[in-house]
């Protein structure tokens, strides 16, 4: 057998192992669904990569809101309805995030990372966006 076909058998049966791996990978332990904002989970393989997703939330204050900004500037400290509102915002974008890796059938949303815009005075977009993927729990120790 020519070492070109060897090398092409072998990647046929890497193929067919990561396909059959990700149909009848069992769960993670405990987990149902992992994030991290770093580029991998140690002690698991990727199985299958999905891409870039993302959850947007555009937010406006309301009027109300903008009156009780404005009190608790005056009297200075932490912002407690800014707060919080940002807090809600970016909760909402990584669930969005979270949803759509889900849809594309990942187990795992890595890299996450947040920006948020400034639409109109008032009006601001955040965006949590990260690489969606399938994993599984390491079979062979040493490898990386």
């Amino acid at each position: 057998m020519s070492v070109t076909l060897a090398l092409e058998r072998l990647r046929s049966l890497i193929r067919q192992d990561l396909t059959s791996r990700a149909s009848i990978m069992p769960r993670l332990p405990g987990v149902e669904f992992m994030t991290t904002t770093a580029n991998g989970i140690d002690g698991y393989d990727v199985v299958q990569t999905f891409g870039v997703v993302r959850g947007i939330v555009v937010r406006s204050r309301s009027v109300f809101g903008q009156i009780g900004v404005r009190l608790q500037t005056i009297l200075g400290g932490n912002i407690t309805l800014l707060t919080e509102l940002c807090e809600r915002t970016r909760e909402d974008a990584f669930s969005r995030a979270v949803e759509h890796a889900r849809a594309l059938g990942a187990n795992a949303l890595v890299a996450i990372r947040y920006d948020a815009t400034e639409i109109l005075p008032g009006v601001s977009e955040v965006l949590c966006y990260g690489t969606a993927m399938r994993i599984a729990p390491r079979i062979r120790a040493g490898e990386s």
